[in-house]
């Protein structure tokens, strides 16, 4: 069958990529278009647009590139009836996806949407839209089970792809000597992929480092960049940045700083102590506190619902609080402890791998049934 899969992030890059590779192990006539990145570009297929291009995060940067945005939804549009694929599948992303569902809904595709949006953050109306333009959802999150039965809504539960990613794993022996880092009190900083996200981040994270000067400092770089971009930030700073390797650098680290997104979930899963960071538009954050519904962002909070981490967003992210809780995680025991037995909890709650594996199962069984 041909496969037609949307992703806009790094985080759907992953698990675009995990869920190729599962559709591939059960059809073997298995072909692929996306937009997506490296990861999906390794399993197979053919990329039409890397999401290094199309990643905005916040309302007003939305608003700044909406041309861009238009016409990468156009290309994406035209691609799709180019190809006619036996099913599009979407992943998060769903200011983008959901246009694109709507889209493909009109002209008779199947339309299957991995990893629902978050509606139940803001703006729960957009059920109402799911309900119209996705034929199958499918849910990452226990609680949005019963958040979707309140609108009259039947979806999927597969667990969480990234226990499959994390499950995957294989520790690369050589890592430490290949990046010559000493292996030894290793502080890992996670900035985010977007450009946004680093520019605004990064920074304040490096602003920390002379304060403890028995760790080494090491940057998870994303992909979508080259080394030579993290240079206006490190400014001759002793501190390595490290590409295509975030999960051995975590399987190392003692604490990290991360911004807010999949990765919180991701470090807590490795058992590094850690804390949120984020920084936006202030506008953006003005328009998000006025409409977003929930006590917390970093996803480890919201799926034990409560203050397991700390999350310093916006003014909060400075300097001082960064390296206070930084001294917290480091040399409070009794304060890290409670962190890792929470982490415990957390890891009952997740559930076992296997969520590529059960999405592709039920998208070729649906697939099949059209």
């Amino acid at each position: 069958m041909k496969y037609y899969l949307v992703a806009g992030e790094a985080s759907g890059d992953l698990h675009g990529a995990n869920l190729m590779k599962a559709l591939k192990q059960q059809d073997e006539q298995a072909e692929f278009r996306f937009f997506g990145g490296d990861l999906m570009q390794a399993v197979g297929g053919t990329i039409v647009k890397n999401y290094a291009d199309m990643a905005f995060m916040g309302f007003i940067e939305v608003v700044l590139n909406l041309r861009e945005i238009s016409k990468n939804i156009k290309t994406c549009k035209d691609d799709i009836t180019a190809w006619q694929p036996d099913v599009l599948v979407l992943i998060d992303f769903p200011g983008f996806n959901l246009r694109i569902a709507e889209f493909a809904k009109k002209n008779g595709i199947l339309v299957c949407f991995y990893i629902s949006p978050k509606v139940w953050a803001w703006n729960q109306k957009r059920v109402l839209k799911i309900k119209r333009v996705v034929d199958h959802l499918f849910c990452i999150l226990p609680f949005e089970v019963d958040f979707y039965k309140k609108w009259g809504m039947e979806v999927d539960y597969v667990g969480n792809p990234l226990l499959d990613a994390v499950a995957a794993f294989k520790p690369d022996q050589g890592f430490l000597s290949t990046h010559q880092l000493t292996g030894e009190k290793i502080i890992a900083l996670l900035p985010g992929s977007r450009r946004q996200e680093i520019s605004r981040l990064l920074p304040e994270m490096l602003s920390v480092t002379e304060q403890f000067p028995d760790y080494q400092f090491v940057v998870a770089g994303a992909p979508s960049f080259k080394a030579e971009y993290y240079d206006q930030f490190i400014n001759q700073k002793n501190i390595p940045v490290i590409f295509n390797a975030t999960y051995d650098l975590l399987n190392h680290a003692e604490a990290a700083v991360v911004a807010s997104g999949t990765a919180i979930l991701e470090t807590a899963l490795f058992n590094v102590p850690q804390m949120l960071v984020y920084r936006g538009h202030p506008i953006s954050i003005g328009i998000a506190k006025a409409v977003v519904k929930i006590r917390f962002i970093g996803l480890v909070n919201l799926i034990m619902d409560s203050a397991v981490i700390k999350e310093l967003i916006q003014e909060d992210c400075s300097p001082k609080n960064i390296a206070a809780e930084l001294e917290n995680i480091l040399n409070n025991q009794s304060y890290r402890q409670k962190m890792l037995d929470n982490y415990d909890e957390l890891d009952k709650r997740m559930g076992q791998p296997g969520a590529s594996a059960r999405t592709a199962s039920l998208i070729i069984k649906y697939t099949s049934k059209k």
